[in-house]
């Protein structure tokens, strides 16, 4: 087994990818050496997740559902196979790494084991179900000094560092206001919308009645935490549980873990003075699948205040809707005093365009990776820090739920980070942190 015995002050770094000194058993074993890998989670983006880290050892693999399970299996035949998570660390000697890709209102429960036993880990997005949950895992992840990454993809790739650097280096001027949208509309809407924006399933309210447990799923396991609820086909397969509070927080922060991490890593945000959210009524049971908030950051640095404001499904920015930039599907506007920078994940624009003509091309200032689950099994071995850790995108996860909580209190809420509450909204406190279900502790 390999075991990290690295203090805090060898642990942190001050820029992503910065090389830190290194873990003991690295002295003995070089980056080349395969880490023994447990993957929680092993259907649906846990597939996938296992597929990016199968050039380790995967030891063990565990899954509510048997007809997952039995599938990665196939392909990992010498693993150790368990449905229950927490029955996997009574073998935590038998690996190094755990990769979480659970629904999210079991993420935290399976990082914080993870953590707690001192194995690198590597979470979906977004890393938890509430804000104290993010708190607790960020708080957890720097006392483990291991390394951690959530996972955000689209972080690692040449599109989203050049436009980081843009940003930092003043291209546009000082941003002061920022947007983000997305075309996704899932969630609760009229049966129309949900035609209308392609839905994978159109539902308003909680069944009433219920279904069969289908064979091979541990119905209760999949609860885990959250309130207990007969079986529907409305919850399950993911990813249809998103859009239902007790187990998922919508796309605000499904999606917004992607595309809010642009504008937060470019203008160095971390936890914002207010938020304000607008959209149809909150519904008690389901996230909506339209809707907004607005964000306001103080002085960071050598940077202005600035409002970031995020739009989802119908919800689009005043400039877009009026055809003051291209019409893209999805996308993030920076707006400075010289010009404006208009990205999303593949490509991104500097307009006006002819201002920008004779625009010389800077030399790259963030380091290069060859991928997201690269650069965590590459600090899992080398001691670098992954630029997607639990401390950036724990604050990350943080800021995306509290737009949630200003749409489902109704009013502009102020946020006191160090405190976790909204000292004008008490009410908030039910949304901050949740009540777990009998024989589920953080």
């Amino acid at each position: 087994m390999l075991r990290t015995t690295t203090t805090r002050r060898q642990f942190m770094a001050t820029a992503a990818g910065a090389v830190v000194a290194a873990p003991r058993f690295l002295h003995a074993r070089d980056a080349n050496s395969r880490l023994n890998i447990a993957v929680i989670g092993t259907g649906g983006r846990g597939a996938g997740n296992l597929a990016s880290v199968s050039s380790e050892n995967i030891v063990a693999l565990c899954d509510v559902s048997a007809a997952a399970l039995d599938r990665a299996a196939v392909k990992f035949p010498k693993a150790r196979k368990t449905n229950d998570f927490r029955r996997l660390f009574d073998h935590h000697r038998e690996f190094d790494a755990v990769v979480v890709s659970t629904c999210e209102h079991t993420h935290a429960f399976a990082t914080m084991l993870a953590l707690r036993h001192n194995k690198h880990v590597y979470c979906e997005k977004p890393l938890t179900h509430s804000i104290w949950e993010a708190r607790q895992i960020r708080q957890a992840a720097a006392k483990a000094k291991v390394a951690t990454q959530m996972g955000i993809q689209i972080h690692a790739t040449e599109n989203y560092r050049r436009v980081v650097e843009l940003v930092q280096s003043g291209a546009v001027g000082p941003v002061r206001e920022a947007h983000v949208w997305v075309s996704r509309a899932w969630g609760w809407q009229s049966p129309e919308a949900a035609k209308r924006n392609r839905d994978i399933v159109a539902v308003t309210d909680r069944p009433r009645e219920s279904m069969p447990v289908p064979a091979g799923l541990d119905w209760d396991l999949w609860l885990g935490p959250a309130p207990a609820r007969p079986f529907h086909s409305v919850y399950v397969p993911g990813p249809k549980w998103y859009r239902w509070w007790d187990f998922g927080s919508g796309t605000m922060s499904d999606l917004g873990s992607h595309w809010v991490d642009l504008p937060f890593w470019a203008l160095r945000l971390r936890t914002p003075l207010t938020v304000e959210a607008s959209g149809p009524p909150p519904h008690r049971e389901l996230a909506s699948a339209s809707m907004s908030a607005t964000y306001e950051y103080g002085p960071r640095g050598d940077m202005p205040p600035v409002r970031l404001t995020w739009y989802q499904g119908e919800s689009k920015p005043d400039i877009w809707r009026k055809g003051g930039i291209p019409r893209w599907g999805d996308g993030c506007l920076f707006i400075g005093n010289r010009g404006m920078i208009l990205a999303n994940y593949d490509r991104y624009l500097l307009l006006p365009e002819e201002a920008f003509a004779d625009f010389r091309r800077l030399d790259p200032t963030i380091p290069r990776v060859r991928g997201h689950h690269e650069e965590w099994l590459d600090a899992c071995k080398t001691g670098r820090t992954p630029s997607a850790n639990f401390e950036y995108s724990g604050l990350l996860t943080e800021a995306n739920h509290l737009g949630n909580v200003a749409y489902r209190v109704g009013k502009k809420i102020e946020w006191d980070a160090e405190n976790l509450r909204c000292p004008n909204a008490p009410d908030a406190a039910a949304i901050v942190r949740r009540v777990y279900r009998k024989g589920w502790v953080l």
